[in-house]
């Protein structure tokens, strides 16, 4: 069942993605977490405590957001199959559908190659500021589009790899449960001195939950980008991240591109290591080939959920 629910969910999310009159008028799931996490932090995050103190009460955060992620997706799932039977998956998919996130993340980075396309730099810079966190404010064209690659690489493992597999291991739970530690880590998971006791748990609990669908999503986009297996297993490990590197890696092997290096976040630089290797600048082209890969990768994935549904009802 659980099968045929992670089919229907990636065809939902890529027909339709999220749709601007439904956000406009609910918003989106996540914004439920969102508010929930910045509720607790400001009640436990704060100064006056020490960093044990602090680091338990992040814990104890993730430990809510699990409870209740987890929770009412359970709920959700028990009851909609005690009502319909087996005939509870497609409704099962519909809730689990805002979960991924296939059709947003082309769309935002689509945007931004459109923009470089028209020479609106302004536009462009404002438009990948929407999905990255470093500065954009003095990117060049050049900057922009690593800021875009890089994000489209990272994303298709927070966005579309990692939702479908907690999914598909743990039903509509595990999907929601994973989006509320993602969220957290997005929010609270941060280095910096505000955040590093606090936010503790929340980037442990998503490095784990990541684990998997990182390795996964770094063989994906080699497999469909036609290469980049030697920068994959070169380069993966010197993301500051044990995840984010493996996708990115794959993407700056595919595109034969240096992404990361130095960024500068809030005014400070950062200096990151180079991940891939090549001279040439990245280019507008360069986005669109990475969408290529992307859309044939998340193609893949419907391939993979469909044989595993399918193996499932030959074994039944």
């Amino acid at each position: 069942m659980i099968d045929l629910t992670a089919f229907l969910a990636l065809v939902l999310d890529a027909a339709v993605g999220w749709p601007q009159p439904l956000y406009r008028r609910i918003g989106h799931p996540v914004g439920i977490f969102a508010r929930i996490i910045a509720a607790l932090e400001r009640r436990w995050n704060v100064p006056s405590r020490s960093d044990g103190q602090r680091r338990m009460a992040g814990a104890v955060t993730v430990l809510i957001l699990l409870g209740m992620a987890g929770g009412a997706g359970w709920v959700l799932q028990s009851l909609l199959v005690a009502i319909a039977g087996p005939w509870a998956w497609p409704l099962i998919a519909v809730l689990a559908w805002p979960g991924l996130a296939q059709r947003s993340l082309y769309d935002h980075v689509r945007l931004v190659a459109d923009a470089l396309e028209r020479q609106d730099l302004p536009a462009a810079r404002a438009t990948v500021g929407m999905i990255v966190g470093r500065d954009t404010a003095a990117l060049d064209d050049a900057g922009v589009a690593r800021a875009a690659i890089e994000s489209l690489a990272e994303s298709f493992c927070d966005g579309v790899v990692a939702p479908l597999f907690w999914l598909l291991v743990l039903g509509l739970p595990g999907i929601w449960a994973y989006k509320a530690i993602n969220t957290a880590d997005s929010m609270i998971g941060h280095r910096e001195e505000r955040w590093r006791a606090y936010g503790w748990a929340a980037a442990r609990t998503d490095d784990a939950m990541n684990l998997i669908p990182a390795r996964l999503s770094g063989l994906l986009i080699c497999l469909c980008g036609g290469g980049g297996w030697r920068i994959l297993w070169r380069d993966a490990s010197r993301h500051a991240s044990p995840n984010a590197g493996w996708p990115e890696a794959a993407m700056a092997g595919a595109l034969g591109l240096r992404l990361a290096g130095p960024i500068a976040y809030d005014g400070i630089l950062s200096d990151k290591l180079w991940i891939g290797e090549g001279d040439r600048p990245a280019r507008t082209e360069d986005i669109w080939r990475g969408l290529g890969i992307y859309a044939r990768a998340c193609l893949c994935l419907w391939f993979m959920a469909a044989g595993i549904a399918g193996g499932a009802a030959w074994a039944l």
